[in-house]
Parts: C-alpha cells; structure tokens; sequence
C-alpha cells in the first residue's frame, strides 16, 4: 500500500499522551472523574486509552505484517519474538527501576527481586502483540475473526465455570488464583490492597483479541484504499462507522451479563472499547485525509507517535529517577520532615498554589505540565530524525 494514513498515525500518538498523562498525576488523591479508573465495573474515559493503544498496534500491524510474513519464515519468527521479549523485558526493567529505595529509616537499600512484579502495561503489550501475530500468522483475515470471537466466548465461559456464584468480583475472579500459582504473590500487583494484578495472565486473553480487531480494522482500510478501491473512501468509512457502532451495541449489551470492566479486562470491555476506537478512527480519517484538517493538534499527538513506546518508558523512568532526589518539605505533626521528589516539590509549590480552593485542578495542571515535557523530548527525537523502534 502506497498510501499513508496520517489520521492513524494521530490516533496512535494521541493514546500514548493520553497514556501518559492519566498515569502523572500531581496527586493520586486530587483526580476528576473523567481522569480516573472506574472502581470495578464500568468505564471511564481514562479506561479506553490502554484498549485504544492495543487496538492501534492492531492497525500497525496491518501495515507490517505482509513485509514480514514476505520475509519468510524464520525472519518472521525473529521479529516477532524479538519484539516480543524486549518490550516484555522492558517492561520488568520499569518495574525494577531504579533498583533501590528509601527505607523507613531514610537509607538507601536495594529494592529485592522477590518482591519484583512480574506483569504491567508493557507486558501485556508483548503478549497480546506477540499472540496475536501468530493467530493472524497462521488463520489469516477470516480465520482470526472467528478465533478471535472464540476467545471471548471462551474466556466468558472460563469466568462463570470456574466460580459460578460470583464470577466478576474482586474476590471471586477465577484469574487471581492462577496468578498466584504461577507467579506467587509478592510478584503481583497490590494496588486493591490485595494480591490482583490487572494485567495477568487470564486477563490478557481478551486483550490478545483487541489487537486482532485493530489489525482487522486496519487490513479492511487497506484493502478498501489500495488498487482498485482508491475511489472507495466513502464505502470504506461508512464500513467502519457501521462496525463501530454495531461493537458499542454488541458491547453493551454484553454488559447485561458479562460487565465491562478494565481490571478483568472482560469480553465486553474488548468489543465495546474495539468500537469505540472504530469510531473515532473513521472521524479522524474524515477530518484528517479527507476534509484536511490538520494543524496543531494533528502536529502535537503525531509527534508522540513518532517515538511511542520509547517516550512512554522515559514517562515511566523519569519520575522514578526524580524519587531519589529528596527535598525537606513541611514538618509533621509527629516532628518528622516530609520529603518532596523535585517533581513533587513542583505540584506542590507551583501547580498546586494556583487553584488552591480544589486540588484537582493543581493536580491536572502538573498532568499538563509533565505531558508538554515529554512532547517537548519527543519533538527534540523527531526534529533530530531519531526514532527508536523496539
């Protein structure tokens, strides 16, 4: 395919800002609704940034996988598993990072490897990239669609077989106990104040199907704007709204039985954020390659885009790096001194001061701040012509 839609690369660099601002807050306490995760069930607009990244390298794939499977085989194989266990380990490396702490004594001590958590957001980037590819691999266009459904009915059907009483809780989601067999549970995340981790396992196999639909959504633009179809725009933006918009509908009705939910990445999380991400996407072709609006805000998200995962990793290093660095703060009532990180010592003297009568806004305004930082170093990489590709 000659050409080159703008508009996915936009969607892309706009999931990675997004990506990154909802996890730099100034503070985990001071969040508007919009910017936090649902509790449990449910879906915020903070919950489809990780299902649209998902989706997008589905769309990127589309673009990649004939050069690739071209290649022949074992080049094939390489790639893929290469990738794979990069970002896997890159991802295991962020959690590490920076391999020491502060103890509750104020020294610097090494953080241990049982303690470690095994799984996180890049992880499952790898494994749903890396399965995914080779069900596309080996089942082509058709094949994937109707593995890719058996997944999530599969999946549906794991979920109530294995707790038949309260399959969808916290407590009762079949997913943790084998995490905590496989992986034990001081390498699980804790954030529930329990031993669950979000991206596990059983959680991924709905994840690995989101890929899928963003490379079949990919592969129908292609094939409906490649050769014969050039004249096809309207057919092939009319096709994804409509497939969008049956996704939602599909979705939420599965939410009657099946909830939507982000932590146990459920069936209906998959079709419903799937559609959603159709949606958008076939807007953004609209305004992007057709009417040609483009301007600052194309310029601003394509420049993440450009550098994805490599700025999103830096969004992760960098405060980590900054937790070593500790500035005296207010004193305690218990005469104590607090310690700020230099990025703490920001939100807390510049961004929060500015709103004071709602911490919320100070809160967003260090979102913002981080968020123009890291596009600045994209732009720097782009302006450079410096891509680092994983």
């Amino acid at each position: 395919m000659n050409q080159r839609f703008h508009s996915l690369d936009v969607f892309r660099g706009a999931t990675v800002a997004l990506m990154i601002m909802v996890n730099n807050p100034g503070s985990w306490s001071h969040i508007f609704g919009p910017l936090d995760h649902a509790e449990w069930h449910g879906c915020t607009p903070t919950d489809l940034v990780f299902p649209f990244f998902l989706f997008a390298v589905g769309n990127a794939m589309a673009f990649v996988m004939p050069r690739l499977e071209a290649a022949g085989e074992g080049r094939f194989w390489y790639k893929i598993i290469k990738r794979t266990l990069l970002i896997f380990g890159i991802g295991m490396f962020l959690n590490w990072f920076p391999f020491i702490k502060y103890d509750d004594a104020g020294n610097l001590v090494g953080k241990p490897f049982e303690n470690l958590r095994i799984f996180g957001v890049l992880q499952r980037i790898a494994l749903s990239y890396f399965f995914a590819s080779v069900i596309i691999h080996f089942f082509k266009v058709r094949g994937s669609f109707v593995f890719g459904a058996f997944i999530l009915l599969g999946y549906w059907f794991l979920c109530v077989a294995m707790n038949p009483g309260d399959p969808y809780s916290l407590q009762g989601w079949f997913g943790t106990n084998i995490d905590k067999a496989l992986i034990g549970e001081t390498h699980m995340y804790h954030g529930e104040h329990v031993a669950f981790d979000p991206e596990g396992l059983m959680n991924t196999f709905a994840a690995i199907v989101q890929v899928i639909l963003g490379y079949l959504a990919g592969n129908y633009i292609i094939q409906k704007t490649s050769g014969e179809g050039q004249n096809k725009m309207a057919e092939m933006l009319n096709g994804l709204f409509v497939a969008g918009c049956v996704l939602v509908f599909a979705g939420l009705c599965w939410d009657m039985v099946f909830p939507i939910n982000k932590k146990i990445w459920t069936s209906s999380y998959t079709v419903y954020t799937s559609g959603l991400a159709m949606l958008i996407i076939s807007v953004m072709i609209y305004l992007i390659e057709i009417k040609k609006r483009t301007g600052v805000w194309t310029r601003f998200f394509e420049v993440f885009g450009k550098n994805p995962l490599f700025i999103f990793m830096l969004s992760g290093i960098l405060p980590r790096l900054m937790g070593l660095i500790r500035i005296p703060g207010a004193i305690a009532p218990d005469g104590k001194t607090n310690y700020l990180t230099p990025f703490g010592w920001f939100y807390e003297y510049c961004c929060k001061p500015i709103l004071p009568y709602d911490p919320r806004i100070g809160s967003l305004i260090y979102a913002l701040c981080f968020i123009a930082m890291m596009w600045f170093l994209a732009w720097v990489l782009d302006k450079r012509k410096i891509y680092i590709k994983v």
